[in-house]
């Protein structure tokens, strides 16, 4: 699984897979078959950070934001482009561990806990440049209309989770904006010093970075 950087990078990398395709060559599939035949950009990209706002309310579980769609494939046909966004992120998540474990990143270290999030913490840091309207964005995320994701999400609750992230997305993340977003998020409060030591740690390995770099460039294929 991926964090709100990421996510919103592998979101412009779609975007630009498609403005360099030939639409009549794409297969059905591939032609985003909306309802009015296109997606909008920042309502697709609200979707695609949504459903880890289940990390600031605890009655969200998992299951209702990440169980979502089937198959999970890049089909977005009868969908808003919220919804379209949103089933983006599960595509993701799923491709990014394919990734990471076609690169053997795991084998050369446990599978924990804490490596796992100081990865995408790391891969948010990496690849943040990749994005160049991050103004934009946040300004966005500040003020976002509120979705009918039927979800028991109150617009208190969602409101939040956005403004929270318009702020981690504000500059290129370090170790300081890092903790702060962690600390905002109900899981992590007592975990924060551990998972940024364990950053710290990841940015030293050159075989981890490099990892981490080619995820964006073969999230989509």
């Amino acid at each position: 699984m991926a964090s709100q950087i990421s996510h919103i990078v592998y979101a412009k990398k779609y975007f630009d897979s498609l403005e360099l395709a030939n639409f009549d060559d794409l297969t059905a599939e591939e032609k985003l078959l909306m309802p009015n035949g296109k997606i909008k950009k920042d309502e697709f990209i609200l979707g695609c950070v949504f459903p880890d706002i289940r990390r600031v309310d605890k009655t969200i579980k998992r299951r209702d934001t990440h169980l979502k769609f089937a198959p999970l494939d890049l089909n977005f046909s009868g969908l808003t482009s919220f919804e379209a966004g949103w089933k983006f992120h599960l595509y993701c998540d799923m491709r990014r561990e394919e990734i990471l474990n076609k690169y053997n990143f795991y084998s050369s270290n446990e599978k924990s806990y804490m490596r796992g999030w100081a990865a995408k913490l790391l891969e948010d840091e990496l690849i943040y440049d990749e994005y160049n309207n991050w103004e934009k964005i946040g300004n966005y995320f500040n003020n976002p209309p509120y979705e009918n994701i039927k979800l028991d999400v109150t617009q208190e609750t969602f409101r939040l989770w956005y403004a929270i992230v318009a702020k981690y997305i504000e500059n290129k993340p370090n170790d300081k904006v890092m903790s702060i977003f962690l600390i905002k998020q109900l899981a992590f409060p007592d975990e924060v010093e551990k998972v940024t030591s364990a950053v710290k740690e990841l940015r030293k390995d050159e075989k981890v970075v490099e990892i981490l770099k080619k995820v964006k460039d073969e999230i989509i294929l």
